[in-house]
């Protein structure tokens, strides 16, 4: 999972990303830092650690979440680094947008600090780069229907229409979110990786002063940006960044001293797999424990092909146990015994902790 953490300049985006990652990557001066940070963190699963004591593999594999930290300037510019980056900022699954709600006098901010503001900025600069995107396909297409003979126009047309709503909502700055749209749509689309159709995980930046007004805060962003594949969180991540430098046992001991209960590195990830319907099915045995992140609802050949494509185009059945039921057991030859291991085939939808081991024909 690639998660793009996006926002005003001073909002916090670069501690958010030190306090998610562990890493130093410095704070800049105003901040107006140009550069991307990018980081590889694993993902916190206490279903490996309870298998990896099971099966003594060689190795365990976690599932992993790419963060990306992308400058605090907005999208306008037409300066081609920036332009660059907005293209990558494309390639991420989701989007964490961080809105600024502590006040510092020695972090100056343009103007009032207002959460709300800052999320509309924000949101009219994604708004506005798929504005772009819309009006040039709808162009291509307009060209394209006066070429096309009348029988063969109606593929075209549906396209239009779906595309001249899409202008209209940006136009009046609306995200594409905001679209009932149906699973053929959707695929159909999938290539323009439109940023406004992105699940959006939305954190408000707070003051360690404020973290008694947290949930009022949150739902005061929440009343104003209610989009579907939106959830709206908050954190100190001043306070987030210092405590992801400490050890476990000290970083427990302030945590309960301020009431928290989860630190932001596994609270995002959580989120994020939610908004983004992931789930993870395990593999086990001497050589890898393993979590697999799959799109929820995915079949067992879907599945086995994120393993490797071999697997799904081989693909005789699945087994499966649910990782409960194998704890409960205490081994694959208990769990086989009493009926839990199962024989599944393709029609089979994946559950999150799913144990499997593909049958497939070479």
């Amino acid at each position: 999972m690639r998660l793009g953490i996006i926002g005003l300049p001073q909002s916090g985006k670069t501690s958010l990303f030190n306090a998610l990652t562990g890493g130093e990557a410095p704070v800049a001066a105003g901040g107006y830092g140009q550069d991307t940070h990018v980081a590889v963190v694993k993902v916190p699963d206490a279903r490996l650690d309870r298998l990896t004591e099971m099966f003594s593999p060689k190795k365990t594999t976690p599932a992993e979440v790419h963060y990306l930290d992308f400058p605090g300037a907005g999208f306008g510019s037409r300066d081609r680094s920036e332009v660059a980056w907005v293209g990558q900022l494309r390639t991420v699954d989701a989007l964490v947008i961080v809105v600024r709600a502590f006040t510092d006098p020695s972090v100056p901010n343009d103007g009032p600090i207002d959460p709300v503001a800052a999320l509309e900025k924000v949101q009219l600069d994604l708004v506005v780069a798929d504005l772009a995107v819309v009006e040039r396909k709808r162009t291509r297409l307009e060209s394209d229907l006066k070429k096309t003979k009348t029988a063969e126009r109606a593929p075209i047309e549906a396209e239009i229409s779906l595309f001249e709503e899409f202008q209209k909502s940006l136009e009046e700055g609306q995200p594409l979110r905001a679209h009932d749209l149906s699973p053929d749509q959707l695929r159909d689309i999938r290539g323009f990786q439109f940023l406004t159709l992105k699940p959006v995980l939305v954190l408000v930046n707070v003051g360690e002063d404020q973290l008694g007004d947290r949930t009022a805060i949150e739902e005061s962003v929440r009343s104003a940006y209610s989009y579907p594949m939106t959830a709206v969180a908050s954190l100190c991540a001043k306070l987030e960044m210092e405590l992801a430098q400490l050890d476990g046992e000290d970083a427990a001991t302030f945590m309960a001293d301020l009431g928290l209960v989860e630190l932001a590195a596994g609270s995002v990830i959580r989120q994020s797999y939610d908004l983004t319907g992931l789930i993870s099915f395990l593999t086990a045995g001497e050589d890898e424990v393993r979590a697999w992140p799959i799109v929820r609802g995915e079949k067992a050949p879907g599945a086995a092909g994120v393993i490797h494509s071999d697997l799904e185009k081989g693909f005789i059945r699945a087994e499966v146990v649910a990782y409960d039921d194998l704890i409960s057991t205490g081994s694959m030859a208990e769990a086989r015994k009493r009926g839990m291991l199962r024989q599944e085939g393709r029609n089979y939808t994946v559950l999150d902790g799913d144990i499997l081991n593909i049958l497939f024909s070479r």
